[in-house]
């Protein structure tokens, strides 16, 4: 209940960062890590890990037993309170502080030359175009041949000129855009949107 308040408090105080009201909830998360599909020692990067309700589940799929946070798993995390949060909830997790554009250096800092997997739990619909046209590139620089990116978007937002127009740029930047059936148990209802990086 406590970080549902905290959310809560941070989306009045900085509504363009933090985009709902609520968590994603657990139904939502499993569904981005099903599309995800993460092999083992694959590296891994959370976007916009907020106050780590994706994040716990990752760390469940990637170390079922209880040995620390895998080192090939770090997030990305602009809003300083979350940043802190997430820092004492996972000890040990990499947590980077700032924006999800700078995700090649966050990775250059823990010794990884590249992704295979980034989850987003990033509001996309509230970022201005040129942000998410700078997150959205380097991205794709940093994924991997083969690298999946997974984000959701709610299910009001889809046929408005915004959510088509997010994905459009999603597949000219990352490739095609597969859209998972409809995660009713979430508030609001989302869709997983999930992208492959080609090889070209």
């Amino acid at each position: 209940m406590r970080r549902r308040i905290r959310f809560l408090r941070e989306f009045v105080r900085h509504p363009q960062s933090t985009g709902a009201v609520t968590p994603s909830s657990r139904f939502l998360a499993r569904r981005m890590l099903r599309d995800a599909a993460i092999a083992p020692g694959e590296t891994v990067v959370e976007y916009g890990a907020g106050q780590g309700h994706i994040t716990h589940r990752i760390l469940e799929h990637l170390a079922p037993r209880p040995a620390g946070p895998p080192r090939r798993f770090m997030a990305v995390e602009i809003n300083p309170q979350f940043a802190g949060a997430l820092r004492d909830r996972f000890p040990g997790l990499p947590v980077h502080e700032g924006c999800a554009s700078r995700v090649a250096e966050f990775l250059a800092r823990e010794g990884h030359d590249g992704a295979d997997v980034v989850i987003s739990g990033l509001p996309w619909s509230v970022f201005p175009e040129p942000l998410q046209e700078r997150i959205l590139e380097a991205t794709a620089r940093a994924l991997r041949p083969g690298g999946r990116f997974v984000t959701f978007a709610y299910l009001h937002g889809l046929p408005l000129p915004a959510g088509r127009r997010f994905r459009r740029r999603m597949e000219a930047l990352l490739g095609p855009v597969e859209t998972s059936p409809v995660v009713w148990r979430n508030v609001p209802p989302a869709v997983v949107h999930r992208c492959v990086r080609g090889t070209g």
